[in-house]
């Protein structure tokens, strides 16, 4: 397994069909111990998995949140919301199946966002993002991405797979940055920004 970074530079996509990045946390109380930081833990934080698919530098649809096939045509996919980080594995999950992606489609950015008011990265550890190879119905984990904790923002755009020529590449981001909650404008205008 290798741990992908900004500095690693784009990696080729060349033999992947479908592409799915998990992200995935664990619920934690911060500072509060007792019977207030067990409810917390009890009710765990929402961090949302949102990609955003471009069409050069506009974004034309956003899979997540409440929009779990937006092409409509099963190229881009979300596993549905976890809202409290609860549960083994990958929380949520966006697979896409180049192939199917409509030819104006340039680049899809992936975003974690704490996006509902309440929410909040710091209320989350363990933040972990992880890159599959799904060509052929495999969910063959390839590569993690692990983002800074020390944030007080509350978006992470994580990475960039982009469109070059007949070909995909993926690229780390890793840039954390404010984004209004609840504001799915500002959510697209983070994304198209990275």
């Amino acid at each position: 397994m290798i741990t992908l970074t900004k500095e690693d530079g784009p990696a080729d996509l060349d033999g992947v069909t479908h592409l799915s990045i998990g992200v995935s946390w664990d619920p934690t109380a911060g500072s509060s111990g007792g019977v207030l930081g067990k409810l917390r833990r009890k009710s765990g934080t929402d961090l949302d998995l949102i990609a955003v698919a471009l069409q050069g530098g506009d974004p034309v649809r956003l899979a997540g949140l409440d929009s779990l096939d937006p092409m409509g045509n099963g190229s881009l996919l979300h596993s549905g919301d976890n809202q409290t980080g609860h549960g083994d594995g990958d929380d949520e999950t966006v697979t896409v199946e180049f192939a199917r992606l409509p030819s104006a489609i340039t680049a899809i950015v992936f975003v974690a966002a704490a996006y509902k008011k309440g929410s909040a990265f710091q209320k989350a550890r363990n933040i972990s993002f992880k890159v599959y190879d799904a060509t052929g119905g495999s969910t063959q984990q390839v590569a993690d991405i692990w983002p800074s904790l020390l944030s007080q923002d509350n978006g992470c755009a994580v990475a960039k797979a982009v469109r070059v020529g007949g070909s995909w590449k993926l690229e780390v981001i890793n840039e954390t940055g404010k984004i209004k909650q609840g504001d799915e404008h500002a959510l697209m205008r983070f994304a198209v920004s990275k």
